[in-house]
C-alpha cells in the first residue's frame, strides 16, 4: 500500500498544474487557519471602519493615533479565531503636537480644507502619558481599502476562511448523503433502487442555484444555512457514482466470500466494498469543493448567503461591482481573482488526481 502511495505520489507531482493547484490550496488553508494572527486588522471580522480613509489604493500609507478604551480587555482562547476585542480607539490623523495638557491632532480628510483640529487630554493615555512610539502607529494598506474605510487585505484572509470552511462542510455533507443512499440503492435494489432514482432524478432535474436559493430561502440567512443548503444540493453527483460503482462491486468474489462467511450487510458495505471507491470519490469531492465555493460566492453576491460584517468574498464583490467603471476596479477584482484561482486550484487537482488513479492512463 505505502509503495502504490508513492507511485500515485510522483504521478501526481508530474502533473504541474496540479501540483500547483495543492500548493495554492495548502498556502490558503494555512491563511485561513492563521488568519486573524496574520491580519493587520485582528478585530472581529476584521471590521474596523474608517470612513476617512474609504477607498484608498493598494499601498496607501498613514499615521493613525492609538487613544486606549479598554486597556486589559478580557480575552478568550477563541479569540485567536474570531479576533481579539479593541484596546484602543484608533484615528487616522495628518500631523499632531502636544499642547500644554492636551495633544493636538488633525483628523485625516482627503480635503485640507475639510481636516479638523481636535484635542485628547493626555490623561487620556494612561499613567505613562502619551508615547509617540506606543500610541502612534505609521499603518500601510498593502490592498488598500474598500468603501467603508476597511482593510482589504485582513477582509480578504478572513473571506479565505469563509469559503474553505463552507467548501469543507458542504462537501461533508454531500458525500455523506450521496454515499449513503448511493449504496443503499445500489446494494439493496428493487423499491429502495426504484425510490432513491426518483429523489436522484428529482433534484437532478432542478437547476443547482437554484436549488440553493430555494434552500437558502427556507431556512434563512446564516452561515450554518448555507453549508446546509449547498451540501444538499451536490450530493446526486455523489449518489450516482457510488451507486454505479456498487452495482458492478457487489457481484464480486470477495464480496460472496463475505456473504458466505455470514458477514452483515452493513459490514460488508461499507467495510468490503466502500473502500474501494476512495479514489473516484476523492475526485469527486475535489469538484464538489470547487463548485460549493461558487456556490457560496453567487449566494453572498445575490444578499441570500453570509451576511455582512462577515467578510465573504462574494459579499466583496457586490459591494464594490459598481466601482468597476471608476478608478477602483480593483475593489471587485482582487476577491474576484481569488475565487478565480481558489477554483482553479480545486479543479487541477481533481483532474491530477484522476490522471493519478486511472490505470488506463499511459
Amino acid at each position: 500500500m505505502n509503495k502504490e502511495r508513492v507511485v500515485l505520489w510522483k504521478k501526481f507531482r508530474k502533473n504541474r498544474l496540479a501540483f500547483f493547484g495543492l500548493l495554492f490550496i495548502a498556502l490558503t488553508v494555512f491563511l485561513s487557519l492563521f488568519a486573524v494572527v496574520l491580519s493587520p486588522d485582528n478585530a472581529p471580522q476584521a471590521n474596523t471602519i474608517h470612513l476617512a480613509l474609504a477607498a484608498k489604493k493598494p499601498g496607501f500609507k498613514v499615521d493613525i493615533l492609538k487613544v486606549p478604551i479598554n486597556p486589559e480587555p478580557e480575552t478568550n482562547w477563541y479569540d485567536f479565531m474570531l479576533g481579539f476585542p479593541a484596546k484602543d480607539e484608533q484615528i487616522p490623523v495628518l500631523n499632531w503636537n502636544i499642547s500644554g495638557d492636551s495633544l493636538e491632532y488633525t483628523a485625516y480628510y482627503d480635503e485640507e480644507s475639510l481636516a479638523e483640529k481636535q484635542r485628547i487630554p493626555l490623561s487620556r493615555f494612561g499613567e505613562s502619558g502619551f508615547e509617540a512610539e506606543e500610541n502612534l502607529l505609521s499603518k500601510r494598506f498593502w490592498l488598500g481599502t474598500d468603501r467603508f474605510g476597511r482593510d482589504m487585505l485582513s477582509r480578504m484572509l478572513i473571506g479565505a476562511r469563509i469559503s474553505i470552511s463552507v467548501g469543507l462542510i458542504a462537501v461533508c455533507i454531500s458525500m455523506f448523503v450521496g454515499i449513503f443512499l448511493g449504496s443503499l440503492a445500489a446494494y439493496y435494489g428493487g423499491k429502495i433502487d426504484a425510490a432513491i432514482q426518483w429523489l436522484m432524478n428529482v433534484i437532478w432535474s432542478l437547476p443547482t442555484l437554484l436549488l440553493v436559493i430555494a434552500f437558502a430561502l427556507a431556512l434563512g440567512k446564516g452561515l450554518w444555512q448555507i453549508f446546509f443548503a449547498i451540501g444538499m444540493s451536490m450530493w446526486v453527483d455523489v449518489a450516482r457514482l457510488v451507486r454505479g460503482q456498487v452495482l458492478g462491486l457487489k457481484e464480486k468474489e470477495f464480496v460472496e466470500a463475505a456473504r458466505v462467511l455470514g458477514l452483515s450487510d452493513m459490514r460488508i458495505l461499507f467495510r468490503h466494498i466502500l473502500p474501494n471507491l476512495v479514489g473516484p470519490l476523492t475526485v469527486v469531492a475535489a469538484a464538489n469543493f470547487a463548485s460549493a465555493i461558487l456556490l457560496e460566492a453567487g449566494l453572498s453576491f445575490l444578499g441570500l448567503g453570509v451576511q455582512a460584517p462577515s467578510p465573504s468574498w462574494g459579499q466583496m464583490i457586490k459591494e464594490h461591482y459598481g466601482y468597476i467603471v471608476l478608478d477602483s476596479a480593483y475593489l471587485a477584482i482582487i476577491p474576484g481573482v481569488a475565487i478565480m484561482l481558489l477554483v482553479m486550484s480545486f479543479n487541477f487537482v481533481g483532474n491530477g488526481l484522476r490522471d493519478s488513479l486511472d490505470v488506463k492512463l499511459k
